[in-house]
């Protein structure tokens, strides 16, 4: 093939390409593309519709979830949205109801539990999260002979007023002792970040975190 032959096929394969360009009009274009937006937003709406079904239809019915609560078998029928706040307060024979409700967004930390050793928000966390585990509360921080040392500061410091914000401290600062029993005020300040104490007790319940850290025992 001649360097002349190739040059006319080149041409004529533009020309080609030229004259099928020239018989798409801009509107029948237009009109395509928009079939094709149009296609793809009604697909992105049946796939939203049926996660959304999919969604409603998991949280169908009840489960059973089992854990340990302040070192005792708990068994809990619930829905699967329930949290672990919600099945602590309303769904057991004895509710765990020293775990306060305040703002239910995860802001405050007064819910604050203690899930296998580590604090959590309760308010945050659906229940079947916690089968399973060991959840200690509140109620499971006194021992037998008494209240813990971290609970008896905490009464001396004065470090209360309404009483709400109380058990989400205790859990994180009992968390934090059990950790390292002599920590110090930073340590103990940074445990409680999540917390907040609407009526400003935070230098006595400081004061009463670095006091139990001195005892140098581990909060009961």
């Amino acid at each position: 093939m001649t360097d002349r032959t190739r040059d006319e096929g080149g041409c004529k394969r533009a020309a080609d390409q030229r004259a099928a360009l020239d018989g798409l009009s801009r509107r029948a274009f237009l009109k395509g593309a928009g079939g094709v937006a149009a296609g793809s937003v009604l697909r992105s709406k049946v796939d939203a519709a049926r996660a959304q079904d999919s969604a409603e239809a998991g949280l169908e019915g009840e489960v059973t979830v089992e854990f340990m609560l302040n070192g005792a078998p708990e068994r809990v029928k619930v829905e699967p949205r329930t949290t672990l706040l919600s099945a602590l307060r309303h769904h057991l024979d004895r509710p765990a109801t020293g775990t306060k409700e305040v703002c239910d967004q995860g802001n405050c930390g007064a819910c604050t539990v203690l899930v296998d050793g580590e604090p959590v928000y309760s308010c945050m966390t659906l229940a079947v999260k916690a089968a399973g585990t060991e959840v200690r509360t509140v109620e499971g921080v006194a021992g037998a002979d008494g209240l813990s040392t971290l609970q008896s500061e905490m009464w001396a410091s004065d470090g209360l007023q309404c009483g709400y914000c109380t058990p989400g401290f205790v859990m994180s600062l009992t968390a934090c002792l059990e950790k390292n029993p002599a920590a110090e005020m930073d340590e103990l300040r940074a445990a409680c970040s999540g917390n907040l104490c609407r009526c400003g007790t935070y230098t006595q319940v400081f004061e009463a975190g670095l006091a139990a850290a001195r005892a140098g025992k581990k909060p009961r």
